[in-house]
């Protein structure tokens, strides 16, 4: 990549080049070392390609923006996707997500100040109102990969939770990670956080809990269950503060407290040992009631107070 773009159809050839260098570095071929000398031959061909008049009008302008998004259409399913889907364990799957998240970034805004010269005020790009070069670049890889593995995401993320509910250690830092992906790539909006994972998240934690209190409520005493059920909150709220989005708690616990409590209010009465319990509250034990009933009626047959807000 030495020789200067001098007319129009070396400058094409040459932009060519220069960006099969690029796809091959991020796919780890043998490829020496993009650097500056060739950013500036390629932005540089870009502008002059960009700066020639042509007729029709923007003719070569419009031919870079397209051949700007062709790159990014064919690699990400031709490359990127397939590495994906072959990954199976939740780790495996998880890492290569983020890795190809990285890299898929990196890609993008190196392809983005190669291409700059299109937009810009009155450039190409701004006159047309095209969607600017970083966005389509990043809307890609959420248009192309992440929709088509967004489920098996989901899923691998909620089996490490209920994982690390059952006593394992898992990769905390890896699981919000993955979870904040799910905010950025939608721009910094909640909606695919909540509706591809944590509408999923809050229906397992219902149905896991569930299924561990229809066992408590057998086996324990009515206080021994009570002590189970502020412990589980407590872990609860601690999951949500090292890998949740900060708005997922709430809904977290509330479904804790309606599964564990409320569903089990005539049982636990019917024991005729439950007096007024005290949870702990937080990382620290002490007289703040966190029991929240769905009826007032509930509420005051079980002698508890309400949530603290």
């Amino acid at each position: 990549m030495k020789r200067k773009a001098s007319d129009s159809e070396e400058g094409w050839d040459y932009l060519e080049r220069g960006i099969t260098k690029l796809k091959r570095i991020f796919e780890g071929l043998p490829e020496p070392a993009f650097n500056l000398e060739d950013y500036m031959m390629l932005y540089t061909t870009v502008y002059n390609i960009n700066s020639q008049p042509t007729y029709p009008l923007d003719k070569d302008s419009k031919q870079l923006y397209n051949n700007y998004k062709q790159v990014l259409e064919d690699y990400m399913p031709s490359k990127v996707l397939p590495s994906l889907r072959e990954k199976h364990d939740e780790y495996d799957l998880l890492k290569e997500l983020l890795k190809s998240w990285a890299n898929h970034k990196f890609l993008v805004k190196w392809l983005s100040l190669v291409f700059l010269p299109l937009q810009g005020e009155g450039a190409y790009i701004t006159r047309r109102k095209l969607p600017k070069l970083n966005a389509f670049g990043l809307s890609c890889f959420r248009d192309l990969v992440f929709e088509a593995i967004k489920d098996k995401v989901k899923d691998a993320a909620i089996a490490l939770i209920d994982r690390e509910r059952e006593g394992e250690e898992i990769d905390r830092t890896l699981v919000k990670n993955v979870l904040n992906l799910f905010v950025e790539i939608d721009e910094g909006k909640m909606h695919c956080y909540e509706k591809d994972f944590e509408e999923h998240m809050l229906q397992d934690t219902g149905a896991y809990y569930s299924r561990k209190a229809s066992n408590w409520i057998l086996q324990d005493s009515s206080e021994d269950y009570m002590l189970k059920v502020g412990e589980c909150l407590k872990k609860e709220r601690g999951r949500a503060s090292h890998y949740l989005q900060p708005s997922s708690e709430r809904k977290l616990t509330d479904i804790l407290e309606h599964e564990l409590l409320v569903v089990r209010a005539s049982r636990l009465l019917e024991e005729g040992e439950f007096g007024c319990r005290q949870l702990p509250r937080g990382d620290k034990v002490d007289d703040h009631s966190i029991i929240c009933c769905d009826s007032e009626k509930s509420k005051n047959e079980l002698g508890i107070g309400e949530t603290l807000e």
